[in-house]
């Protein structure tokens, strides 16, 4: 029987997920990539497809987006939006709760030197891509409450190797230095721990094979908020220094109680040597 059907197994978080997951008969993947093995290949938003292969299952995990770099090329943010409500439809239709990947980047300038950021925190987005997964956000919703669908919004931060700093890094990379002499500091969660999470959440975890009631908004990282040297310097990767322009946010940090109470985390998985042994685990994995 089908208990998860994910969206966007070819992309960098639905490739983390199929590395650690492995051959799961509960679990269905959607690719719109042709050939790649155990997975469905279809277009999300053709809403005969997606019906077809949401049949039965409990559980309809979104991470079919458009990204930055995505977005770079042309690809439309709007389409977060698109993506998030054919999710919602199915769900509707079959009976099946729906898990959108949002991001840390709606919560914009964040906490700066403030408190940590909790799933209450409103919504203040600086880049075009906060703006339009808030946009989604707000449409999905809107979606659930008038067809009374569960839905989550998972603000997820940033995950090691998708991420701009170890998964970005190049030979000549440089990096922002605060005018303490810092490095911004961001909420972080390693390839295995994201993997071991999103398993909890959709009730596949091994140990208790639960489906958990979920809040509607749930911040998806590690405890802390480590400095971004530090994993560079962790991974013993070298890096130059600039002065980190007015813009550059020193601190986003989010408040993880929330997710502890759901799937309970080890007291290491946000240090830098742990974020970077999960990273080269993964890379050894990957295809």
């Amino acid at each position: 029987m089908v208990r998860t059907l994910v969206l966007g197994a070819s992309g960098r978080l639905g490739g983390m997920l199929r590395v650690f997951w492995g051959v799961r008969p509960a679990v269905l993947w959607q690719s719109r990539r042709a050939g790649m093995p155990g997975a469905l290949c279809f277009d999300p938003l053709d809403r005969g497809a997606l019906l077809r292969a949401a049949r039965g299952a409990e559980t309809i995990l979104c991470l079919a987006g458009v990204t930055p770099a995505r977005a770079a090329q042309g690809a439309n943010l709007a389409e977060n939006s698109e993506l998030a409500l054919a999710a919602l439809r199915a769900g509707a239709e079959t009976g099946a709760r729906v898990l959108l990947a949002s991001s840390a980047a709606v919560y914009g300038r964040g906490n700066g030197g403030g408190p940590v950021l909790d799933e209450d925190a409103p919504p203040a987005p600086q880049s075009a891509y906060g703006r339009a997964k808030a946009e989604m956000e707000g449409r999905a919703r809107d979606f659930a409450a008038r067809r009374g669908v569960p839905l989550c919004l998972l603000r997820i931060g940033n995950v090691v190797g998708a991420d701009a700093i170890l998964g970005g890094w190049r030979p000549g990379f440089v990096l922002d230095r605060l005018a303490d002499g810092t490095t911004p500091r961001r909420s972080y969660i390693g390839p295995a721990t994201f993997a071991g999470v999103m398993a909890g959440l959709c009730g596949l975890d091994a140990e208790r094979r639960s489906r958990p009631d979920l809040p509607q908004v749930l911040n998806i990282a590690a405890p802390g908020a480590p400095e971004m040297g530090a994993l560079l310097a962790a991974a013993g990767l070298p890096f130059a220094w600039r002065p980190a322009p007015a813009e550059v946010i020193p601190r986003v940090e989010l408040a993880t109680e929330r997710l502890e109470r759901l799937v309970p985390l080890a007291p290491d998985v946000g240090y830098p040597a742990t974020l970077v042994r999960e990273w080269r685990d993964w890379r050894r994995a990957a295809p």
